[in-house]
This record gives structure tokens, sequence and C-alpha cells, in this order.
């Protein structure tokens, strides 16, 4: 008989409630699953002002806390998706991204999307091994 998966839900104040019916991650034996992320301010829950550049900062900070409450770091995803209200801003989430994303760069998805959350600009979630 195979081995149960564990199942662990990650959960920390620092970031973001969850604005639906989801966790802010679901870790899977070492395998950590994080959702999409949007520049809420977590005190507030309202989306950070200055546009996408802001925007992409606050959902990685809000990533941060996430992988932190799991054991990891940036260095622990392995993959991200990045969706976009615009795609024409994917050069300036870019530039934001790679303050986050500094070396052992994630694999990784972008596509522009017909509408995000709150009116959200940008939104990115990742998958991340725990102990890598």
């Amino acid at each position: 008989m195979a081995a149960r998966a564990g199942r662990v839900i990650i959960s920390t104040k620092k970031a973001p409630a969850a604005i639906g019916p989801y966790n802010q991650a679901v870790q899977v034996d070492n395998t950590l699953y994080v959702s999409g992320q949007i520049g809420f301010i977590p005190e507030t829950m309202e989306i950070i002002p200055g546009g996408v550049e802001a925007e992409a900062r606050q959902a990685l900070v809000n990533m941060g806390h996430i992988l932190q409450a799991a054991n990891c770091t940036f260095n622990s995803v392995v993959k991200t998706t990045v969706l976009l209200a615009d795609i024409g801003d994917f050069t300036k989430v870019n530039e934001i991204y790679k303050q986050f994303f500094k070396e052992n760069y994630p694999a990784r998805a972008a596509y522009q999307a017909a509408a995000l959350p709150r009116g959200a600009l940008v939104e990115i979630e990742a998958i991340a091994v725990v102990g890598l």
C-alpha cells in the first residue's frame, strides 16, 4: 500500500488573507503551492497605489512572507506564473521580479488576463520545493 501524502495548510497574518475559498498556500510532502498574490496591503486589504511596479513589489513581499511561513525562500521557488492586466507591463514587472529572484531563476509563464481580482494589474503564483 502506498504511503499517504501529507497535506499542510500554510497561513500567515503577514500576508493578505484569502478573499475566497482557498488558502495562502498548501504544502503536499515537500512541494509548496502558493496561491496567486496581488498587491494587497495585508493590514487594509486594499491594493497598494503606485501602478504595476508597486503592485508587483507588494505581491512579491506578500509571497515572501508565505514562503517564510513554510520555511522556504525565493530560492526554493521552481515555477511561477505571472498574470498581467496588460502584457505591455511585462518589462516593468520583470525589473521588480529580478529584485526578489536573484539566482537559480524558476521556470515561468506570463500571460495577459482579461481581468484580475479587485482590478489588480498583476498577480503572481508560485510552486516551491521545501528544503531546496
